[in-house]
């Protein structure tokens, strides 16, 4: 599962499931560290649909923020989870039903089920991880 987080890393355009508009919240932290690193954020959040956050329109589902990022040229490459560890199955089966190529579920955020069901479908999986960190550790690598 580790293994995925470089190929991962390696895909610019990320929908962040859970997304916040609140700038003191985990979600919202790791998704304009991304952002300030060259990815593409498509924020999913049904209590923001139509606001923006970090400058970019929020949708209310994952299938919504795949038609208007693949609209503009940026398809969703992979999904940024920050959900509860019981509510990522849905999460997963969406993110298998717009061909996004992985999902990652943030640190502290732990479903065996629904990661085995990602990879069973063909897609990278990470769990219990951050995104940031992770991103951070490998620039210091560089």
């Amino acid at each position: 599962m580790q293994q995925a987080i470089p190929a991962m890393l390696a895909m610019k355009t990320v929908a962040v499931v859970g997304l916040s508009d609140r700038p003191e919240r985990p979600s919202h932290e790791v998704a304009e560290f991304l952002q300030g690193h060259g990815f593409r954020i498509v924020p999913v959040n049904p209590r923001h649909a139509g606001d923006r956050i970090l400058g970019e329109t929020c949708h209310a589902t994952l299938r919504e923020a795949a038609h208007a990022a693949a609209a503009a040229g940026a398809p969703i490459e992979w999904v940024d989870i920050f959900r509860r560890a019981e509510d990522t199955p849905g999460v997963v089966d969406e993110a298998i039903a717009i061909g996004a190529r992985g999902v990652w579920l943030q640190l502290g955020i732990v479903n065996d089920q629904a990661v085995r069901h990602a990879t069973d479908a063909g897609l990278l999986a990470v769990q219990d991880c951050c995104s940031k960190i992770e991103l951070t550790r490998r620039l210091g690598q560089a």
